[in-house]
């Protein structure tokens, strides 16, 4: 009671500042935007995904900290927008673990996602790929990726190594062997063109990466299918753990998997065979890097906010699709389940 108390006086210290703010109203560990609307998930997306808190310093992390320690007690200062409360929660969230509260190394933040991510995508998508070089990026993007999903797992319950090493050998294995059986594929099709041979190996990372997305999800939360997922109320009450969830969650992820790459990894391809025949690239050859590096990023920056707002973080079933027993558990027409991402 002490806690609602004090916290619904910070929240009434805070309102008066916040009069003429454009910010909605600040609700501590929840999201700025509406989850409800693709356009709300997306906006959400952008703002964990923005690369300018990989800036923060330790000491503006520290303020931030502080100022949400203060408005959870009650203590805020007078003259606290609730900008700068949505603003310093958006730090919390990008450098700290929920979970442990420690920092999240910066590659492996999902800020640093598209950065640090973006060279790995001109790798794979550089022309006249040897074998070498194929399996060389292919592990790279695997790699950092199982880095990424690691850094940012739900660590409330402790999750054996053996099952990260399953996954991520799983993902290497796929994409490695997918892509370089593709490249001998196109290599050996003497129907082909060298042109159009060329096209077409600019292509091959993408069902590479993609069915290597799906079978590190799999590989990686294959538990949950034979476990169940927590299904909880409209009150936030604890329902049962149903498996019919936990596929549904499944399927969403790694849809979500397969669309990811697809901007990043079809796009730049289709543009830069474009752009490669104008006379500004013709004569400049050393531009081709640059130029392809921008168009990446850009197609990165694009698709990483589309894809993960497809689906709702929490999303909803109707309870007459769930187990006999979960339905019989509740009087709610639906529950809702944390899909992951």
């Amino acid at each position: 009671m002490a806690d609602t108390a004090t916290t619904a006086s910070a929240a009434a210290a805070a309102s008066a500042a916040n009069a003429s703010s454009d910010a909605p109203p600040f609700q501590l560990g929840k999201p700025r935007f509406q989850q409800t609307s693709f356009y709300g998930r997306f906006r959400h997306f952008l703002d964990i995904i923005d690369p300018r808190t990989l800036f923060v310093t330790e000491r503006r992390l520290r303020e931030a900290v502080q100022l949400l320690e203060d408005y959870k007690h009650g203590t805020l200062r007078p003259g606290v927008t609730n900008e700068q409360l949505w603003s310093a929660q958006k730090i919390k969230q990008a450098i700290l673990h929920p979970d442990t509260n420690e920092k999240i190394f910066m590659p492996f933040r999902m800020s640093g996602y598209i950065p640090f991510g973006t060279p790995i995508v001109v790798g794979l998508l550089l022309p006249n790929q040897t074998l070498a070089s194929t399996v060389f990026w292919q592990w790279l993007n695997q790699s950092h990726n199982a880095c990424v999903n690691y850094a940012n797992r739900n660590a409330t319950k402790p999750s054996p190594v053996s099952k990260f090493i399953q996954g991520y050998l799983g993902a290497v294995i796929s994409a490695v062997s997918i892509a370089v059986g593709l490249n001998v594929l196109v290599q050996k099709a003497n129907k082909f063109t060298p042109a159009t041979r060329l096209l077409i190996q600019r292509f091959v990372p993408f069902p590479a990466v993609a069915s290597a997305n799906i079978c590190n999800v799999v590989l990686m939360r294959y538990g949950e299918l034979e476990e169940g997922i927590d299904v909880l109320d409209s009150d936030g009450n604890l329902v049962g753990s149903s498996k019919i969830a936990a596929r549904h969650a499944l399927l969403e992820t790694a849809l979500t998997r397969v669309v990811l790459p697809m901007p990043i990894l079809v796009l730049p391809p289709i543009v830069m065979s474009m752009l490669e025949k104008t006379s500004l690239l013709q004569a400049r050859p050393r531009l081709l890097l640059p130029v392809q590096s921008l168009v990446c990023l850009a197609a990165f920056g694009l698709a990483l906010p589309l894809a993960i707002s497809l689906f709702p973080q929490m999303s909803e079933i109707e309870t007459s699709q769930l187990e006999p027993e979960i339905a019989q558990a509740t009087s709610s027409r639906t529950v809702v389940y944390n899909k992951g991402l």
